[in-house]
């Protein structure tokens, strides 16, 4: 092949792989981090109860961990993710009496998404959910449906209404009114510690101070 060939040759080849890249999506979780995990400090249940949230509970991995919690979050966490995680314990049979879902900041919650958490954790076991905040600090129609999903099954579903909790305390926030600062992350852990009676089969137990 002449000089000229072997250019054009060349070029065409820059050419198509350039195209190629530019065709492709993003990555999924460009920007958004790896998983985050955090054990418990210390037994309170045969099989400890599982936190499972995104980007607003990172800061809080320390502090649920002392109160008891398996910790599991990732920045951009949506729910469907949530399920997953809970699938992979299930199938894997480390999946526990309680599970805490706080999501829904990144994207909408709905209730046939409940629905498939209750059916995953299955008749016997505890699901928790968190009403999320959003950016700049309100909440969505999200935080109804999920107090909505608790009025319904009160036995098996377990409401944490993070957002009448938080609600006038600024100091817990950073300045885009979602994600934690120090002190909120202390006061998220107390909340969640609400349920930490739920962890294990039969009679519920106080939580310890």
């Amino acid at each position: 092949m002449n000089r000229g060939g072997v250019i054009a040759g060349v070029s065409g080849a820059l050419a198509l792989a350039t195209l190629i890249v530019a065709s492709c999506p993003p990555a999924a979780h460009a920007g958004c981090g790896g998983v985050e995990t955090a054990k418990p400090k210390h037994k309170i249940a045969p099989r400890p109860p599982l936190a499972i949230g995104d980007s607003s509970m990172l800061l809080a991995l320390p502090a649920l961990s002392r109160v008891g919690y398996k910790v599991n979050a990732r920045g951009c966490r949506q729910f469907a993710e949530g399920l997953s995680v809970l699938r992979d314990a299930r199938r894997h049979h480390r999946l526990p009496h309680l599970a805490v879902l706080a999501l829904g900041a990144d994207a909408a919650v709905s209730a046939g998404q409940i629905a498939q958490a209750r059916k995953i954790m299955g008749p016997k076991r505890k699901l928790g959910l968190v009403t999320p905040r959003e950016s700049g600090g309100g909440e969505s129609k999200d935080a109804e449906v999920i107090r909505n999903a608790g009025r319904r099954d009160p036995v098996h579903i377990k409401v944490l209404d993070w957002v009448h909790y938080s609600a006038g305390h600024s100091s817990w926030f950073q300045p885009d009114g979602l994600h934690l600062t120090f002190s909120g992350a202390k006061a998220f852990a107390r909340l969640l510690k609400k349920l930490i009676p739920l962890a294990s089969p039969g009679p519920a137990k106080k939580p310890k101070a």
